[in-house]
């Protein structure tokens, strides 16, 4: 019997050779939550017993057709801010407790219709607002590799996970590092595609023109099978990109059938800059290593300067939470949701109540934070400021792909911190993000992959490539982990 922790592609490899069935697999998910769910907390909503009936009807379907798709009968989990119809979707929010979604996400019908088995929700940031599942209104999700630590965030839960090996894949946001970060932290693969390259229809908006889903994984071959999945046009997303599916997995490998390699491409390392000043030396050097490999491999290497990189925290925290104050208006306790009613009658008084109680001390931070930066008089000085460096960040990277194929930089500038260690600065929080916002400012394609241990804790090797490049992005992610072994560990839970 195969692995039943093993990658997608070994788990499919095994369902196709009759060695074990897809509700076999789903039984193992099951019994490896049961075995670490107490520690890590990666999971809010399990639904085993539907997910085994799904399961049941893709062994039917294998049977009956003698083949499948890459995903059909393969566990995968989304983060609770994705909707599911007639399934919670709680957005780990107090305020949307009991609330059941009348439908579901496009990337749930898609990946439905790909087959793969949805065996539960996990546990994030509420609102997708923080960067380490500290901020989940249902307690905190702990880092596999040393539970005193967190796992990263916003989606820590789905990071853990695949980490811990409850399933081989997850589906994640991405809103400023919100897949790369814990993908760092927890030693997976995460992936942010290019803006607009998957459908948000169906993702609980925290900052609209900056929201992306996407996947996590062990391989970036598994990555590129989700990826495939779920991208392409959607007419119920404004935001969508009017371009076909994704056919990525066709490009981590030759026309002969071999592994992609990375001989002639032009890998840009960002020029030092105070951005840096707060960089791990042993994260420095992991990547550096990373980058080394890649030379050996056949790439060459050069320079790229990203002057505005070094204001893309500040810019992105005011568009991201200016879009929130706007998005989260909708959550009052009127239409759905939780409803606190006070002493004092009224509807304004409703309002209040109920967005005291229902949201949480990081939401509430951000609304009046965004609700300040949109407010008359400071629109201009602060709001638009921020549209503007954004303008010249999309700039930078835009000269910069014009002598590279692609930019390797950190995922983060340090490995997973301790639970509670930056609770009580928010401000520290935020700088954590430096090498991240920048690919959701300008829409472009990231992908963070583990590079090796820093202090027993793994580090993450980040990616970025043009917008709609993400075949390249992968390519090159792949073509890594054929030459190392990095994301073969896993943690002794």
């Amino acid at each position: 019997m195969a692995d039943p922790l093993g990658t997608a592609a070994e788990l499919r490899a095994a369902l196709d050779a009759g060695a074990v069935s897809a509700v076999d697999l789903v039984d193992a998910a099951h019994a490896r939550a049961d075995a670490v769910e107490p520690q890590i907390k990666a999971l809010l909503h399990p639904r085993w017993e539907a997910a085994r009936a799904e399961a049941a009807e893709s062994d039917d379907r294998r049977a009956a057709a003698g083949s499948a798709s890459n995903l059909d009968g393969i566990p995968i989990v989304l983060k609770d801010n994705i909707v599911q119809r007639d399934e919670p979707a709680t957005c780990a929010s107090r305020i949307l407790e009991g609330y059941r979604s009348p439908f579901s996400a496009t990337v749930v019908d898609r990946l439905r219709e790909a087959g793969a088995i949805i065996v539960a929700r996990t546990n994030m940031d509420e609102f997708a607002m923080g960067s380490s599942t500290e901020n989940s209104a249902f307690g905190a999700t702990r880092n596999p590799w040393d539970l005193e630590r967190v796992p990263g965030g916003s989606s820590g839960g789905s990071a853990a996970a695949v980490a811990a090996g409850i399933v081989p894949l997850a589906l994640g946001s991405d809103t400023g590092g919100s897949i790369r970060q814990p993908a760092s932290f927890s030693g997976v693969v995460g992936m942010k595609p290019t803006y607009g390259r998957v459908s948000r229809f169906g993702l609980v908006a925290f900052a609209s023109s900056l929201d992306q889903i996407g996947p996590f994984a062990r391989t970036a071959e598994d990555a590129a099978w989700l990826v495939d999945a779920i991208s392409g046009h959607d007419p119920h997303d404004s935001t969508s990109l009017p371009e076909p599916a994704l056919a990525t997995t066709a490009a981590l490998t030759t026309p002969g059938g071999g592994h992609a390699d990375v001989a002639g491409l032009t890998i840009g390392i960002p020029r030092a800059s105070g951005d840096q000043a707060g960089l791990s030396p042993g994260v420095e050097e992991r990547v550096r290593e990373a980058v080394a490999v890649l030379e050996a491999a056949g790439a060459k290497t050069c320079e790229v300067s990203l002057p505005h990189t070094r204001y893309g925290v500040a810019a992105y925290y005011l568009v991201c939470t200016a879009e929130a104050s706007s998005n989260l208006a909708r959550f009052d306790g009127v239409r759905y949701g939780r409803r606190v009613e006070g002493p004092e009658g009224g509807i304004t008084a409703m309002y209040e109540y109920t967005r005291a109680a229902g949201f949480g001390d990081e939401v509430k931070r951000r609304i009046l934070l965004g609700t300040y930066a949109l407010s008359a008089g400071y629109y201009d000085a602060y709001y638009r400021k921020a549209q503007q460096v954004r303008t010249l960040l999309r700039r930078d990277f835009e000269q910069a792909f014009e002598a590279c194929d692609i930019i390797a930089m950190p995922t983060v500038p340090e490995t997973a911190f301790r639970v509670g260690e930056k609770s009580d600065d928010p401000l520290a929080m935020y700088l954590a993000d430096i090498f991240t916002v920048s690919a959701n400012l300008v829409g472009a394609p990231g992908i963070s992959l583990p590079c090796g241990f820093d202090q027993d804790l793994p580090v993450g090797l980040q990616l970025v490539g043009p917008p709609l490049e993400d075949a390249r992005v992968l390519r090159v992610a792949h073509a890594f982990q054929q030459l190392t072994r990095h994301h073969e560990p896993r943690p002794s839970l």
